[in-house]
């Protein structure tokens, strides 16, 4: 792939020379719409979280029509029918579940209205927590906080991992008595996401597929 600047500073005359037919934003670049139309026909694919699942079909069946593809991405949202579906059944009747971001040491909350809530809408994935603050970085949240709540699973993204920090890990920074007295903790109930698909890529079909088969996988293996 040819360099192009950063997601906050795309680098317009390297743009510029690489011709394009299309230019696509979205998330952080979008703001550069009106720069790179410019030098191209630009468009906005930004998605959000509040429903992230339906928002990735209407964005496959477009990348679809867009390249003269459209049976593919036809099949495509087929296969994402299926794994939510799937996944959906495996979550059925298996508790509340409380979605956290770790970054290092800090932990976050997100409930239904967050950028992840889509969980919770499109699993039917009950909350444990009615009210979390539907915050960008979630709502910053104690270790007293997390007990309180009791959560029967815990569904977790390590930052950290996602933007290659550096920093404390997940495991790490939950581990300690407090978290140890959650009934997910106790039952080992904690499912730790690929922070990548999830956290920067989310949206994306193979991503969608791949966060659904790891929350499948995990209640799969209760009964």
């Amino acid at each position: 792939a040819e360099i192009v600047g950063t997601i906050f500073e795309p680098d317009l005359e390297a743009l510029s020379a690489l011709a394009p037919d299309l230019i696509i934003v979205g998330g952080r670049s979008s703001p550069q719409l009106a720069a790179t139309s410019q030098i191209a026909q630009s468009i906005d694919m930004t998605m959000n979280g509040d429903d992230l699942f339906a928002q990735a079909k209407q964005r496959l069946t477009a990348y679809g029509a867009l390249v003269g593809k459209p049976a593919e991405a036809a099949a495509l949202a087929s296969e994402l029918d299926e794994a939510l579906s799937s996944t959906r059944a495996a979550v059925k009747g298996k508790g509340t579940a409380l979605i956290l971001m770790t970054s290092g040491p800090k932990v976050t909350a997100y409930g239904k209205e967050s950028r992840f809530g889509w969980l919770h809408s499109a699993l039917q994935l009950t909350p444990a927590v009615e009210d979390v603050e539907a915050a960008t970085h979630g709502e910053a949240i104690s270790f007293e906080f997390l007990r309180d709540a009791n959560p029967d699973w815990l569904i977790v993204l390590d930052r950290a991992a996602a933007i290659g920090s550096g920093e404390q890990n997940a495991r790490a920074t939950l581990d300690n008595e407090l978290v140890a007295e959650t009934t997910a903790w106790k039952k080992g109930q904690v499912v730790y996401m690929p922070a990548a698909d999830f956290y920067i890529a989310a949206g994306g079909v193979q991503s969608t597929k791949r966060v659904l088969e790891t929350i499948r996988d995990a209640f799969s293996r209760t009964q």
